[in-house]
Protein backbone atom coordinates (compact mmCIF):
# COMPACT_ATOMS: atom_id res chain seq x y z
CA UNK A 1 0.00 0.00 0.00
CA UNK A 2 1.16 3.53 -0.77
CA UNK A 3 1.83 6.08 1.92
CA UNK A 4 -1.24 8.09 2.92
CA UNK A 5 -0.76 11.79 2.18
CA UNK A 6 -1.10 14.26 5.03
CA UNK A 7 -1.02 17.24 2.66
CA UNK A 8 -4.57 18.31 3.47
CA UNK A 9 -3.91 18.42 7.21
CA UNK A 10 -0.62 20.26 6.70
CA UNK A 11 -2.33 22.91 4.55
CA UNK A 12 -5.04 23.40 7.18
CA UNK A 13 -2.41 23.74 9.92
CA UNK A 14 -0.52 26.31 7.85
CA UNK A 15 -3.71 28.30 7.18
CA UNK A 16 -4.55 28.32 10.90
CA UNK A 17 -1.10 29.57 11.84
CA UNK A 18 -0.44 32.11 9.08
CA UNK A 19 -3.90 33.66 8.78
CA UNK A 20 -4.26 34.04 12.55
CA UNK A 21 -0.86 35.69 12.85
CA UNK A 22 -1.45 37.98 9.86
CA UNK A 23 -4.60 38.05 7.73
CA UNK A 24 -6.45 36.26 4.96
CA UNK A 25 -5.44 38.80 2.31
CA UNK A 26 -1.77 38.78 3.32
CA UNK A 27 -1.31 35.03 2.90
CA UNK A 28 -1.24 33.61 -0.62
CA UNK A 29 -1.62 30.08 -1.94
CA UNK A 30 2.07 29.84 -2.84
CA UNK A 31 3.15 30.79 0.68
CA UNK A 32 0.67 28.35 2.20
CA UNK A 33 2.10 25.56 0.06
CA UNK A 34 5.68 26.45 0.92
CA UNK A 35 4.92 26.68 4.64
CA UNK A 36 3.14 23.31 4.54
CA UNK A 37 5.81 21.78 2.28
CA UNK A 38 3.09 20.78 -0.17
CA UNK A 39 3.02 21.09 -3.96
CA UNK A 40 0.58 23.60 -5.41
CA UNK A 41 -1.03 20.80 -7.40
CA UNK A 42 -1.84 19.06 -4.14
CA UNK A 43 -3.40 22.26 -2.82
CA UNK A 44 -5.87 22.38 -5.71
CA UNK A 45 -6.51 18.66 -5.43
CA UNK A 46 -7.95 19.23 -1.94
CA UNK A 47 -9.21 22.82 -2.15
CA UNK A 48 -10.66 24.61 -5.19
CA UNK A 49 -9.64 27.97 -3.68
CA UNK A 50 -8.06 29.68 -0.70
CA UNK A 51 -11.57 30.39 0.54
CA UNK A 52 -12.35 26.67 0.64
CA UNK A 53 -9.16 26.02 2.62
CA UNK A 54 -10.18 28.79 5.03
CA UNK A 55 -13.57 27.18 5.60
CA UNK A 56 -11.88 23.87 6.37
CA UNK A 57 -9.45 25.63 8.71
CA UNK A 58 -12.33 27.32 10.55
CA UNK A 59 -14.04 23.95 10.99
CA UNK A 60 -10.80 22.50 12.35
CA UNK A 61 -10.26 25.46 14.70
CA UNK A 62 -13.81 25.15 16.05
CA UNK A 63 -13.52 21.41 16.63
CA UNK A 64 -10.22 21.91 18.47
CA UNK A 65 -11.74 24.66 20.63
CA UNK A 66 -14.70 22.46 21.50
CA UNK A 67 -12.51 19.48 22.40
CA UNK A 68 -9.85 21.39 24.35
CA UNK A 69 -11.93 24.11 26.00
CA UNK A 70 -15.69 24.14 25.55
CA UNK A 71 -16.62 20.54 26.33
CA UNK A 72 -14.46 20.23 29.48
CA UNK A 73 -15.20 23.75 30.75
CA UNK A 74 -18.95 23.58 30.20
CA UNK A 75 -19.24 20.19 31.87
CA UNK A 76 -22.28 19.82 34.10
CA UNK A 77 -19.88 18.86 36.89
CA UNK A 78 -18.98 22.54 37.32
CA UNK A 79 -21.34 25.15 38.81
CA UNK A 80 -23.01 27.11 35.97
CA UNK A 81 -21.35 30.49 36.52
CA UNK A 82 -17.99 28.81 37.15
CA UNK A 83 -18.22 27.30 33.66
CA UNK A 84 -18.46 30.73 32.07
CA UNK A 85 -15.68 32.20 34.20
CA UNK A 86 -13.35 29.27 33.46
CA UNK A 87 -13.98 29.66 29.73
CA UNK A 88 -12.80 33.27 29.76
CA UNK A 89 -9.83 32.41 31.96
CA UNK A 90 -8.70 29.69 29.54
CA UNK A 91 -9.01 31.98 26.52
CA UNK A 92 -6.86 34.56 28.29
CA UNK A 93 -4.18 31.93 28.90
CA UNK A 94 -4.27 30.96 25.22
CA UNK A 95 -3.82 34.59 24.20
CA UNK A 96 -0.86 34.91 26.57
CA UNK A 97 0.73 31.82 25.06
CA UNK A 98 0.23 33.18 21.54
CA UNK A 99 1.77 36.52 22.45
CA UNK A 100 4.71 34.70 24.01
CA UNK A 101 5.33 32.94 20.69
CA UNK A 102 4.76 35.87 18.34
CA UNK A 103 5.20 39.05 20.38
CA UNK A 104 1.72 40.13 19.29
CA UNK A 105 -1.82 39.88 20.60
CA UNK A 106 -3.45 37.85 17.83
CA UNK A 107 -7.09 38.20 18.86
CA UNK A 108 -9.87 35.77 18.05
CA UNK A 109 -9.26 33.76 14.86
CA UNK A 110 -12.98 33.68 14.10
CA UNK A 111 -13.54 37.36 14.84
CA UNK A 112 -10.48 38.37 12.82
CA UNK A 113 -11.73 36.64 9.68
CA UNK A 114 -15.28 37.81 10.29
CA UNK A 115 -14.15 41.43 10.43
CA UNK A 116 -11.95 41.08 7.37
CA UNK A 117 -14.20 39.07 5.10
CA UNK A 118 -17.88 39.34 6.07
CA UNK A 119 -18.62 41.82 3.27
CA UNK A 120 -16.50 39.95 0.72
CA UNK A 121 -16.80 36.18 1.27
CA UNK A 122 -20.37 35.14 2.08
CA UNK A 123 -19.51 31.48 2.89
CA UNK A 124 -16.91 32.61 5.43
CA UNK A 125 -19.34 35.13 6.94
CA UNK A 126 -21.91 32.35 7.39
CA UNK A 127 -19.31 30.03 8.89
CA UNK A 128 -18.13 32.59 11.46
CA UNK A 129 -21.71 33.53 12.28
CA UNK A 130 -22.48 29.87 12.87
CA UNK A 131 -19.51 29.56 15.22
CA UNK A 132 -20.69 32.56 17.24
CA UNK A 133 -24.19 31.11 17.45
CA UNK A 134 -22.86 27.77 18.68
CA UNK A 135 -20.68 29.53 21.24
CA UNK A 136 -23.69 31.50 22.43
CA UNK A 137 -25.47 28.17 22.86
CA UNK A 138 -22.88 27.03 25.40
CA UNK A 139 -23.35 30.29 27.32
CA UNK A 140 -27.13 30.05 27.11
CA UNK A 141 -27.24 26.55 28.58
CA UNK A 142 -24.98 27.57 31.47
CA UNK A 143 -27.10 30.67 32.11
CA UNK A 144 -30.31 28.62 32.15
CA UNK A 145 -28.71 26.27 34.67
CA UNK A 146 -27.67 29.29 36.76
CA UNK A 147 -31.22 30.62 36.75
CA UNK A 148 -32.60 27.20 37.70
CA UNK A 149 -30.09 26.98 40.57
CA UNK A 150 -31.05 30.44 41.83
CA UNK A 151 -27.62 31.91 41.04
CA UNK A 152 -29.14 34.44 38.64
CA UNK A 153 -32.58 36.03 38.43
CA UNK A 154 -34.92 34.94 35.65
CA UNK A 155 -33.94 36.62 32.39
CA UNK A 156 -33.67 36.31 28.62
CA UNK A 157 -30.78 33.82 28.66
CA UNK A 158 -30.43 33.82 24.88
CA UNK A 159 -29.98 37.59 24.74
CA UNK A 160 -27.51 37.47 27.64
CA UNK A 161 -25.56 34.71 25.89
CA UNK A 162 -25.18 36.80 22.75
CA UNK A 163 -24.13 39.74 24.93
CA UNK A 164 -21.31 37.58 26.31
CA UNK A 165 -20.12 36.69 22.79
CA UNK A 166 -20.16 40.38 21.89
CA UNK A 167 -18.19 41.19 25.04
CA UNK A 168 -15.61 38.53 24.23
CA UNK A 169 -15.14 39.73 20.66
CA UNK A 170 -15.03 43.40 21.67
CA UNK A 171 -12.36 42.85 24.31
CA UNK A 172 -10.38 40.64 21.90
CA UNK A 173 -10.45 43.37 19.26
CA UNK A 174 -9.37 46.09 21.68
CA UNK A 175 -6.58 43.94 23.12
CA UNK A 176 -5.36 43.21 19.59
CA UNK A 177 -5.41 46.84 18.43
CA UNK A 178 -3.53 47.96 21.55
CA UNK A 179 -1.26 44.87 21.47
CA UNK A 180 -1.83 44.70 25.21
CA UNK A 181 -3.45 41.86 27.14
CA UNK A 182 -4.01 43.95 30.26
CA UNK A 183 -7.63 44.54 29.28
CA UNK A 184 -8.20 40.85 28.55
CA UNK A 185 -6.71 39.85 31.90
CA UNK A 186 -9.93 40.73 33.71
CA UNK A 187 -12.27 39.00 31.25
CA UNK A 188 -13.79 36.63 33.80
CA UNK A 189 -14.27 39.39 36.37
CA UNK A 190 -15.81 41.61 33.73
CA UNK A 191 -18.30 38.90 32.87
CA UNK A 192 -19.30 38.58 36.51
CA UNK A 193 -19.93 42.34 36.68
CA UNK A 194 -21.90 42.29 33.42
CA UNK A 195 -24.12 39.49 34.66
CA UNK A 196 -24.68 41.20 38.00
CA UNK A 197 -25.54 44.53 36.35
CA UNK A 198 -27.45 43.31 33.31
CA UNK A 199 -29.52 40.40 34.56
CA UNK A 200 -32.82 42.24 34.80
CA UNK A 201 -35.43 40.04 36.49
CA UNK A 202 -38.39 39.09 34.32
CA UNK A 203 -40.65 37.87 37.13
CA UNK A 204 -43.84 39.82 37.62
CA UNK A 205 -44.04 41.79 40.81
CA UNK A 206 -47.37 41.46 42.58
CA UNK A 207 -49.26 44.73 42.75
CA UNK A 208 -50.14 46.35 46.03
CA UNK A 209 -53.59 45.82 47.42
Amino acid sequence: MGQVSDAREKLIASALELMHARSYADVGVQELCEHADVRKGSFYHFFPSKGDLTLAALDCQWEMLKAAVLEPVFSKRLPPLKRIGRFFEMLYKQQCAAKGRTGKVLGCPFGNLGLELSTQEEPIRRKVNGVFRELAGYFERALRDAVAAGDLPDQDCRATAHMLVAYLEGVSLMAKTSNDLAMAKGLAGGVARLLAAGAAPQRKVAGRK
